[in-house]
């Protein structure tokens, strides 16, 4: 069987280098894609590939633990706040059948399911709880295709989680604040007990040191704890950047209805700014009385 970490290399690789083609063709067009997101998902295509080829600090079970926060915690907040659906759509031609079906499976029935926060939630910590609280770490270990699973699984729920949670990308119903941040705390409370836990009893059919086990369940415990508050700031920082574009459209139609004129506000679109409009106030008519 060919070795994970080369593979994983060679589809870093080429995922960093179609974002940056795709940035790039915005950007000779005359469309703005702020660069800090190219950066974003360059570091996180970076840190994949060390993750499963370079060398991690640590005991076996602390570095195993170190590759899982990178990979389930760190690189999917990196990617998501990349956009790379937003970018995939607008680097698209419009009307073509990759974006027409593009947009129809983000847009539909399973994919709204599976958004639904408790639902990522559950996919995501969910398998780690089933991972390191039942043998199926241990059977990982000399099975290199259920180790292979494991991992496309651990990668997979996170970037679910994270997409769901920041959802800064446009889905079919966008879930609003008390469900993703109530989902988040859940998910931070379940990460937090899974780590007690480690640091108590070991995985089934491990043979880890006692010292190991504990420094890998501080590192889940402390670790999980920084990604999951740079998350939360995600959340909030574009719930405040939302509210405050709402604000702004309520104070425009208010400021044009006192002023007698009609305000006309485009539609809100997924990928265009809205702009106002506002009619010019025509002088009111006279009549010209007869001698």
């Amino acid at each position: 069987m060919i070795p994970l970490g080369p593979v994983v290399v060679a589809v870093a690789l080429l995922a960093a280098v179609l974002y940056l083609l795709a940035a790039g063709r915005l950007r000779r067009r005359g469309d703005a894609w702020p660069r800090r997101r190219s950066l974003s998902f360059a570091i996180a295509c970076a840190g994949l590939a060390y993750a499963f080829v370079g060398t991690l600090p640590g005991g076996p079970f602390t570095a195993h633990m170190g590759q899982h926060l990178v990979v389930a915690m760190l690189i999917p907040l990196l990617v998501t706040l990349a956009r790379p659906l937003t970018l995939i759509l607008r680097a698209l031609p419009g009307g073509t059948p990759a974006r027409r079906a593009l947009l129809a499976v983000a847009h539909s029935r399973p994919a709204a399911a599976i958004l639904f926060p408790p639902v990522a939630a559950i996919l995501d910590i969910g398998g780690l709880w089933l991972l390191y609280r039942t043998p199926l770490l241990a059977a990982s270990h000399h099975q290199p295709l259920l180790d292979i699973i494991i991992h496309a699984h651990v990668l997979g729920a996170g970037l679910l989680f994270t997409f769901t949670i920041c959802q800064l990308d446009p889905v079919r119903r966008p879930w609003n604040l008390y469900w993703r941040g109530t989902t988040l705390l859940a998910a931070g409370w379940a990460h937090a007990v899974l780590a007690k836990s480690l640091y108590a009893t070991p995985p089934p059919g491990t043979a880890f040191t006692t010292g190991d086990v504990h420094s890998a369940s501080q590192l889940m415990y402390y670790g999980g704890d920084l990604v999951e508050v740079a998350l939360a700031a995600v959340v909030a920082s574009h719930w405040y950047a939302a509210t405050g574009r709402a604000h702004r459209r309520s104070a425009l139609t208010r400021e044009g209805h006192n002023r007698g004129t009609k305000v006309y506000l485009r539609p809100k679109r997924a990928l265009l700014p809205c702009t106002r409009a506002v009619s010019p106030q025509r002088p009111p008519r006279t009549r010209k009385r007869a001698d």
